[in-house]
C-alpha cells in the first residue's frame, strides 16, 4: 500500500470516531471549535509530503508548542536546564500541584505546565522578546512567515489562569522560578496558542527526524544529542498520563496538545501530525490516536521493531 491510499483509508475511517470524545471544554475558545475534523499530514526523509483531510486547516497547537519553547531553552541554556526541570515521567496530571510540592518546586518533566513554566521562565532569564523570538523560529522552520498567535485563545487561557499562576508562584516560594508571574504567564499562553497547520507542524519538527538538522531550511536547530534528549523525553512524558499506552500502541517519539493535534516522529524516517478535535479522557485526540497507531502498524515504524 502506497502511504497517500494510506492516509486517504485512515481519513476515510476516522469519522467513524467522531462522539466518543469532547472538545477542550475549559478552554472556552477552544470550546467553540467543530470538533468533527481531521487532518493528517506526513513527512519523509526523503523529503515527499503526503497529506489527507483538513491537513491545511490551521489550530491551536496548545501543549504541542511545549517541545518548541524546550528547543529554544536548550539552545540558551544547554545542559544546565536540566538542575530546574526534571527528566522523569510524572504520574500525575499535567496541571497537578501536588507532585510538584513533594520535590519542592523542581517539574517532573518540561512538558507538564510546571515543567514547561520553567522553560518559560529559563527563556525570560536569557530574552527580552520571546514570543517573538518564538513566532520568528516558528515561521522559520514551518517556511511560513505568515504564522500567527491567535490573540482571542491565549486571552481566554489567561483569564482561566489561576491554576498555571499557582504553580508558578508555588515554584518561586522554592526558588524555581525568577520572573514576572503575569510576565511568564502571558508568554506561555501566547505559546500555546500558535495556531499552525499539520503541513506546518511536520516540517517545524523535521529536525526531530533529522538528528537536529530542519530540513525546510538545512539549519541546524539542535546538536544530535540534545535531538536525543527531547525524543527520549517525548517517548517517556509526551502524552501525558498515556504515554506508556502510546509507546505500546505506536511506538514512537510524540506529543499531543488538548487543540486535538499529536506531532510524532521517527528518527531517520518521517514526522506525522494528524488532527482531530475531540479528545479522550487523557486529553488526546480519540481520532489522531487511531490514526498513529494505524500508520505504526502499516508502515511497522514502531522504534521497538525487532526488539520482541
Amino acid at each position: 500500500m502506497s502511504h497517500q491510499t494510506l492516509l486517504d483509508r485512515i481519513c476515510q475511517h476516522a469519522p467513524s470516531l467522531w462522539g466518543s470524545g469532547k472538545v477542550a471544554d475549559y478552554i472556552p475558545a477552544l470550546q467553540r471549535v467543530n470538533p468533527q475534523q481531521f487532518g493528517i499530514a506526513l513527512l519523509m526523509a526523503d523529503g515527499q509530503l503526503y497529506t489527507a483531510g483538513q491537513a491545511r486547516t490551521g489550530f491551536s497547537i496548545q501543549s504541542i508548542s511545549k517541545v518548541l519553547s524546550l528547543m529554544l531553552a536548550l539552545q540558551r541554556h544547554g545542559e544546565q536546564l536540566w538542575q530546574r526541570v526534571g527528566i522523569e515521567p510524572s504520574g500525575t496530571a499535567f496541571n497537578s500541584l501536588v507532585q510538584l510540592e513533594y520535590e519542592q518546586g523542581k517539574p517532573r518533566n518540561p512538558f507538564i505546565n510546571a515543567g514547561a513554566l520553567v522553560v518559560v521562565d529559563a527563556l525570560l532569564a536569557r530574552n527580552a522578546m520571546p514570543v517573538h523570538t518564538m513566532l520568528t523560529t516558528v515561521r522559520r522552520l514551518a517556511g511560513n512567515p505568515s504564522i500567527i498567535m491567535d490573540e482571542a485563545v491565549s486571552e481566554s487561557e489567561y483569564q482561566h489562569r489561576e491554576r498555571n499562576a499557582a504553580m508558578a508562584w508555588l515554584m518561586k516560594s522554592y526558588g524555581n522560578f525568577h520572573s514576572d508571574v503575569d510576565a511568564a504567564l502571558r508568554a506561555y499562553f501566547q505559546f500555546c496558542a500558535l495556531h499552525m497547520n499539520c503541513v506546518e507542524l511536520v516540517r517545524a519538527f523535521s529536525f526531530l527526524m533529522n538528528q537536529g538538522v530542519c530540513m525546510q531550511s538545512g539549519q541546524r536547530i539542535l546538536s544530535a544529542r540534545q535531538t536525543q534528549q527531547i525524543n527520549a523525553l517525548l517517548l517517556t512524558s509526551g502524552l501525558y498520563d498515556a504515554a506508556g499506552d502510546f509507546a505500546v500502541r505506536v511506538g514512537m517519539p510524540g506529543k499531543s496538545g488538548v487543540g486535538g493535534g499529536i506531532v510524532g516522529a521517527v528518527p531517520g524516517k518521517f514526522t506525522v501530525c494528524v488532527w482531530s478535535p475531540e479528545l479522550n479522557e487523557y486529553g488526546n485526540s480519540v481520532a489522531g490516536l487511531y490514526a498513529l497507531e494505524q500508520l505504526a502498524d502499516e508502515l511497522n515504524s514502531s522504534i521497538f521493531r525487532g526488539l520482541g
